[in-house]
């Protein structure tokens, strides 16, 4: 008998991972069974998100080098990077209008008192820190020793140092082929150990859906629950029909076909909450999967896993106007562009922050004056949310690579 694909067997480790949850809960935290189960399903979950972020940094590292050489030797260098920023900027755009329409019509919170959430602000202390210095830590963040950013682990700062070694190997020609070639050898390798490392993906997401589930504070989702409608309600608008529209109107692909294909990333992005812990998985999903050739590939998605976050972009909005009508302050339309720019801006992310993205949270409410410390009360369901947010995140870097390849190409 022959046995399921890994796609399948994904499916089902997450299928698998929720009903335990659910069943751990009916249980409650304290029962020896639960206890156990939970201590169990920390380790593999844990495991499996480690060896993700083992290969991370050598994947990227490569990836965008071998990415940047390979489209400059073919002229397409200037049309991908325009064209890939544009539609970043384009589909964050479109989500952040979203999560403000859908704020301003439903209006959640409005219904609440803050007095409710008193004693969460109270022993919350919020990292403050204005816009000048927001731009000053991310420039700074983004040109640094290249050995200190491979060793911390920083992404974004990995990326760049890639892009001018993958244009400085272009610049070389015919000197540094050897090094090229040898980056090419590294990127193959890496996506080999992707390819180990995903044998135990069907039971690492089993493992982190079964303490994502089972330790939620259900009687705050209750209280929460419209709040958290309309988050779910439009990530799910914006990742279910508006990203696969355009990529149906630009591409011709049909939804279904794409879904097929990136199954593998969306179900570890949904257990990880983690778009550069999933990148890659999205990798192997954009490559082998989906077609996209590897020199696009390399340098779109590990671009959109740390400057793309659509879902990201639609959450800081809502929750700035959620904790307005909580505290009674009605934004006025200047108020609310100033959400719309400040979103997007804190979606792509500061790295070198602790806590960079409690940190960017607070940044929106600050530029129109609300107060700080309310994003304590986003804390206890924010993991919940940060599950579908980091999925449309992921969705969002896998249609742009479609989308680029189709458009680099005419």
């Amino acid at each position: 008998m022959k046995a399921p694909s890994l796609n399948t067997q994904i499916l089902l480790g997450a299928l698998f991972g929720v009903l335990v949850g659910l069943y751990f809960q009916t249980l409650g935290v304290e029962n020896s069974l639960v206890k156990g189960g939970l201590y169990a399903s920390g380790l593999v979950g844990t495991l499996f998100i480690d060896l993700l972020k083992m290969i991370l940094i050598p994947l990227v590292f490569c990836s965008i080098a071998v990415g940047i050489a390979n489209l400059r030797q073919h002229s397409q260098m200037h049309r991908v990077w325009v064209t890939t920023l544009v539609f970043f900027a384009f589909t964050m755009a479109i989500a952040v209008a979203l999560g403000l329409f859908a704020s301003n019509y439903f209006k959640p919170g409005s219904g609440l008192e803050i007095a409710m959430f008193a004693d969460s602000i109270q022993n919350f202390q919020a990292q403050q820190l204005p816009l000048p210095e927001f731009f000053a830590q991310f420039l700074h963040g983004l040109f640094m020793n290249p050995f200190a950013a491979l060793a911390t682990g920083n992404v974004l700062a990995v990326v760049i140092f890639a892009l001018i070694l993958g244009i400085a190997l272009v610049v070389g020609g015919e000197r540094y082929k050897n090094i090229l070639g040898l980056l090419q050898e590294g990127l193959e390798l890496t996506m080999r150990i992707v390819g180990w490392v995903m044998v135990l993906a069907p039971f690492g997401i089993a493992a982190l859906l079964i303490k994502l589930v089972a330790t939620q504070d259900t009687a705050m989702l209750g209280t929460m629950a419209k709040f958290m409608t309309v988050v779910v309600g439009t990530t799910l608008l914006h990742g279910v029909v508006i990203l696969p529209l355009l990529l149906y109107l630009i591409t011709g692909k049909t939804p279904l076909w794409f879904w097929r294909g990136a199954r593998e990333a969306l179900i570890t992005a949904f257990a990880t909450s983690s778009s550069s812990a999933t990148l890659p998985v999205t990798m192997r999903c954009a490559t082998q999967h989906l077609h996209v050739k590897p020199e696009i590939a390399g340098f779109v998605v590990p671009l959109g896993a740390t400057m793309n976050m659509d879902g990201t972009a639609l959450y800081e909005a809502a929750a700035a106007l959620f904790i307005a009508n909580l505290v009674g302050i009605d934004l006025n339309l200047t108020q609310q562009l100033i959400v719309f720019f400040t979103a997007m801006i804190a979606a792509v992310g500061a790295p070198g922050i602790p806590s960079a993205g409690m940190v960017t949270m607070v940044m929106v409410l600050q530029s129109v004056g609300l107060p700080a410390e309310a994003i304590a009360i986003l804390l206890p369901i924010d993991r919940l949310l940060d599950t579908i947010r980091t999925t449309v995140n992921v969705q969002g870097d896998m249609v742009g690579s479609l989308v680029v390849q189709k458009l680099v190409n005419r």
